[in-house]
């Protein structure tokens, strides 16, 4: 994905923990949206969920914010794996499981982690991948707030 480029259909997981199955319109229009890819065997994943998790607390109802599980490996394509993981890791925002990498290729994403931030219309304003870039990500998510205020 390019910046600017909307955000895709998030049709095509092949299940979802904490949440519904959602949409690209039950997100895009009201709030921004983070989307970040994780597995649960990607050990930088593990490291970044914390701050993750802090931003679901430090953003209630100014983001939404949706976890993407891709598998790497075929172990991690076992979806008790995925909900013990998230109950592990205190991961409480919607998870959606794309063990067919049918997200994953809609988002043209290969890496994880990896960070999608889009506006309140759904156009990309942000992304990385790897580890680091949370201090930047941050400061992308309050300018994009502070527009939409």
């Amino acid at each position: 994905m390019r910046l600017r480029d909307h955000m895709p259909e998030l049709d095509g997981g092949t299940g979802c923990i904490n949440s519904k199955l959602l949409s690209k319109m039950d997100l895009s229009g009201k709030i921004p949206v983070l989307i970040y890819f994780w597995s649960v065997s990607c050990e930088t994943c593990k490291k970044a969920i914390p701050k993750v998790n802090e931003f679901c607390n430090n953003y209630d109802g100014r983001l939404n914010i949706i976890a993407l599980h891709m598998p790497r490996t075929e172990r991690d394509r076992d979806f008790e794996a995925v909900r013990r993981a998230a109950k592990e890791h205190d991961i409480s925002q919607p998870i959606l499981v794309d063990n067919d990498h049918k997200l994953t290729n809609q988002f043209k994403n290969r890496y994880v982690p990896a960070y999608y931030l889009f506006d309140q219309k759904g156009r990309l304003r942000h992304k990385h991948s790897g580890n680091g870039g949370m201090q930047m990500l941050e400061k992308r998510i309050n300018k994009i707030i502070t527009e939409t205020s």
